[in-house]
């Protein structure tokens, strides 16, 4: 949506702090892109979601949202949704960093009662809308827990972290119990669902039992991901098994996981080995608060990946392995608040967000892994405040800017094409460094689909500090298109302050705390992902090459599509 001129002085008004930004002189960046050499496949890497709370899907925000991000993907590429507490005793109320379906309790005698309701009730939901389960096996129910008390936690942002980590994070008091509550699980949804969807799903045991998720020790959680991996096999031999989605890259439980699934004794077959279809770990950034502004730390993140990228590829058995990044952020903590996650409402998380997901590629290509998703550890809090501060993909059912880039992605396909950029700093820099002083980070990932006749190419302009920069004069020159392509249509897409942005307007209404149903109406328009000019244009080529130029202001994202 382009905001009216009403609306742009609305904006104006609320934003006249940052009027320093327009007084900086702009820079020019020249990109250089060229469609006669394409390379590998861009594989959407995109299409993963996930959060804490796992009923919130069901509820009539999460609905939405979850329709949203199904549409993300496609028949050969479906979106995927991971989330905790699966397993865990209660009565499918959610709340801040808890959920639960109560699929296992025991009648006086001690022998299990399994209900599906509510976990059922949550598959449906994402199925009915083109999601498919990225399935976390856990955590702990109350009944099986070797130290059930106490169990559902209190916790509130504000609270330490810790106080998290109750009940449902202790090992099992019977591994056979607990290996049969998995096959029947699995067992269970083959009988509903049918062996060709549920192959088509990713089980994995626990999250982050490297830290306070896992009051075990390592050898106790490799014991219980074999008792879960075998039993998830005798229920459906073809079902895709993985993990172990540790807390960054896992570090030495990592290295003992992998030695372990590939040479050790299974502690529930006897066997050597565990079965291990693809390799999981997390990535987060690491933001601050600094001289009055926030700055995120995407060095970070990527340092992370590149280390986990080197220690997969280190093992020639697990090379060629599928890697999925099962939580892949800014930050650590969804739920939580402070001025360091200032960031969350802002164009600041999806240039962020354009800058993460392109050099993730670059990290791949590399190591010569095969990565094959990132899940964004980020869903939506029902019923809280607007704009509230989390780390969400919507609040009250309006998308944040940041969702926007993820629907830019997916208007891409066919194979990468290199792209060289004068404003790029490089990956070996960023993961140095970061993008602090100047210059910023101007880049872009394009692509090339031959059979849809479509060139396209995500720009990005971002920085690690959240303060007013100058605009990037940019130009793109588009080089190699192919004889036909003589005057190809252009579609550019924004993400900015006045494009694909509920929130800024959200501010320009004076931050409504209950929105009328005009003014929602005006939200819901202005989240949708539109183009930066109205109406179709096209672009003359000289001997193949076309050239665009265009401003990109700090923290803007662009996606400009060719087609002919």
């Amino acid at each position: 949506m382009r905001f009216t001129p009403t609306l742009l002085a609305l904006f104006a008004a609320a934003f006249s702090f940052h009027a320093t930004a327009a007084d900086l002189a702009s820079f020019p960046v020249t990109i250089r892109i060229d469609a006669a050499l394409p390379g590998a496949e861009l594989k959407p890497i995109y299409r993963f979601f996930g959060a804490d709370e796992p009923n919130y899907v069901t509820m009539k925000d999460g609905k939405k949202l979850l329709r949203d991000i199904g549409q993300l993907g496609t028949p050969a590429a479906p979106a995927y949704f991971r989330t905790h507490s699966l397993l865990v005793t209660g009565d499918g109320t959610p709340a801040l960093k808890w959920g639960s379906t109560n699929a296992y309790t025991e009648d006086a005698q001690g022998r299990p009662i399994y209900d599906w309701t509510i976990v059922d009730r949550i598959f449906d939901t994402y199925l009915a809308r083109g999601v498919k389960p990225y399935a976390q096996i856990g955590f702990m129910p109350q009944a099986l827990s070797s130290k059930p008390e106490p169990y559902q936690h209190e916790w509130r942002p504000g609270f330490p972290y810790n106080d998290i980590y109750t009940g449902w994070a202790h090992p099992p008091k019977d591994y056979a119990k607990w290996a049969e509550l998995v096959y029947q699980w699995v067992g269970h949804c083959v009988a509903r669902y049918g062996v060709k969807e549920v192959e088509s799903w990713y089980w994995q045991v626990w999250n982050e039992a490297n830290i306070g998720y896992w009051k075990g020790t390592p050898e106790e959680f490799r014991k219980l991901h074999d008792y879960a991996i075998d039993a998830v096999r005798r229920a459906l031999p073809t079902a895709r098994v993985g993990g172990p989605d540790t807390a960054g890259d896992g570090g030495k439980f990592m290295q003992d996981f992998l030695e372990h699934s590939l040479r050790g004794k299974n502690h529930a077959t006897g066997q050597v080995g565990t079965p291990i279809d693809f390799l999981s770990f997390h990535a987060k950034g690491s933001p601050t608060f600094v001289d009055g502004h926030v700055r995120t730390g995407l060095a970070a993140q990527l340092k992370t990946i590149d280390t986990a990228f080197a220690r997969f590829a280190s093992f020639p058995e697990l090379k060629g392995k599928p890697i999925v990044i099962g939580e892949s952020d800014p930050d650590g903590c969804a739920a939580c608040q402070g001025p360091q996650l200032a960031y969350r409402n802002t164009t600041m998380y999806s240039s962020y967000t354009a800058a993460a997901f392109a050099r993730k590629h670059l990290l791949a290509e590399k190591h010569g892994v095969n990565l094959e998703g990132a899940v964004t550890w980020a869903f939506e809090f029902e019923d809280q405040p607007y704009f509230a501060g989390f780390r969400v993909m919507a609040s009250n059912g309006l998308t944040l800017p940041v969702f926007n880039v993820f629907r830019m992605m997916a208007k891409m396909s066919g194979r990468r094409l290199d792209a060289q950029s004068s404003g790029d700093p490089g990956v070996e820099s960023i993961i140095k460094n970061g993008v602090r002083g100047a210059p910023a980070d101007v880049s872009a990932l394009a692509s090339l689909d031959a059979a849809r006749r479509q060139l396209a190419v995500l720009v990005w302009h971002y920085h690690d500090d959240d303060i007013p920069g100058a605009t990037a004069d940019v130009r793109l020159t588009l080089a190699g298109l192919p004889a036909e392509a003589t005057t190809p249509r252009v579609a550019h897409y924004r993400v900015d302050a006045t494009h694909g942005n509920a929130y800024t307007l959200w501010l320009a209404l004076d931050s409504p705390v209950a929105p009328t149903r005009a003014q929602y109406a005006q939200l819901e328009a202005a989240a949708q992902l539109g183009q930066l000019d109205a109406g179709p244009a096209t672009v003359t080529t000289d001997h193949g090459t076309a050239t665009l130029n265009f401003p990109l202001p700090r923290q803007a994202v662009s996606l400009v599509i060719l087609t002919w």
